[in-house]
Order: structure tokens, then C-alpha cells, then sequence
């Protein structure tokens, strides 16, 4: 069991008392520090955040604030006479990972979820019908044989809302629109004489 998780601006693979340095985080030698921008877990399965997976959350131990090795940072401009030579130690911390929690069946229903919402945003994109659009209604009106009037356009677009009612839907796609021009064919040939 493992985890993929982003610890101050960086991301880590971390197992079960596992020891690694960090950036600096704010807490004394010995207190405990919990991260829950989980990306990616592997138990058993594989579940991947979008972008973090949610109810997980990886528990830590500061063990010790260090400094690394020194980097020297020289810069030159040739035939100048330009020398610069800096050092630089980067502040650390030492943390133990005790444990990663969460695991109790929260992902799988949150993937379901995630699976129905994602194609009623699919649905939202191309697949729908957008009534404040003219050139849509005016596509299903010629589509239907009927007249792109004003007066078409008109009630196709209180229809949209009875059947949006009556579905108990947000949007409409393209086959409910056809099908209830179909139905209320009447009304439209009405309008026209």
C-alpha cells in the first residue's frame, strides 16, 4: 500500500514509516502533521484523484529540522571581470510517515459519482440543446419540414420548457427535441396558416 502525495509544493510516493526529507513545515521536533492532497493510492486498487482523492489523508512525524548540503551557486561574465560565488543550504525537514487512513470503501462510491457526473457533462457539451440559440431551434424546425419563424421559434421554446417539466430535466438533447416537435406537430402547422 502506497500513496502519491503532495507535501509543501512537491509530491512524494510514501509507504508505512517510511523517512524522508521536505521542504521546511511549520511545527516543532515531534509533533504530528497530516497532508490530505492525496493524488493517487494503491490499495488493493488503483485510485486516482481528480485532482486529489478525497477521505484520504497521509499522517506524519516531524523527526528533525536539518539544512542539506551546501550548493554553490557561481556566476561569471568572461573578459569582465565578473565573479560571483554564493552558497546556499535549503531548509529541511525530516518527517516519518505513520500512516495512511481513509480506506474504508469512501473511493468506490465516490467513483460512481464521479462516473455520473461526468456524463451528464457530456451530455451538457455538444449532445444538448441550447434554446437561447436561433440557429439550434432554427435547425429542428427545418429539420421537422416546418418554417423558421419567429412564431416557430417561439413555441418551440415554450415546449422545450413543458418537456423539460415534464422529464424533470435540466437540458434537453437533440432526440427529445425531435420527438416532441413530432408530437406537437399540430400546433406548429397551426401557427402557419
Amino acid at each position: 500500500m502506497f500513496a502519491i502525495v503532495e507535501i509543501a509544493g512537491l509530491q512524494y510516493k510514501v509507504e508505512q514509516d517510511q523517512k524522508l526529507f521536505v521542504n521546511r513545515l511549520a511545527g516543532d521536533k515531534g509533533g504530528k502533521v497530516s497532508f490530505d492532497k492525496v493524488l493517487l493510492t494503491v490499495n488493493g486498487t488503483i485510485t486516482v484523484g481528480a485532482p486529489a482523492v478525497s477521505g484520504i489523508t497521509v499522517e506524519a512525524e516531524i523527526l528533525d529540522h536539518v539544512k542539506a548540503d551546501k550548493v554553490i551557486v557561481f556566476k561569471k561574465k568572461r573578459r569582465k571581470g565578473y565573479k560571483v560565488k554564493n552558497g546556499h543550504r535549503q531548509s529541511l525537514t525530516q518527517i516519518q510517515i505513520t500512516g495512511i487512513t481513509g480506506f474504508e470503501g469512501a473511493p468506490k462510491k465516490e467513483k460512481a459519482a464521479k462516473k455520473e457526473t461526468s456524463k451528464a457533462e457530456v451530455l451538457s457539451d455538444s449532445a444538448t440543446v441550447n434554446f437561447s440559440e436561433d440557429h439550434e431551434l432554427n435547425y429542428h424546425l427545418k429539420k421537422n419540414g416546418l418554417s423558421q419563424s419567429k412564431e416557430n421559434r417561439e413555441a418551440l421554446v415554450t415546449l422545450g420548457k413543458a418537456v423539460k417539466v415534464e422529464l424533470e430535466k435540466n437540458v434537453l438533447t437533440h432526440a427529445e427535441v425531435d420527438s416532441a416537435i413530432v408530437k406537437n406537430i399540430d400546433n406548429f402547422k397551426a401557427l402557419n396558416k
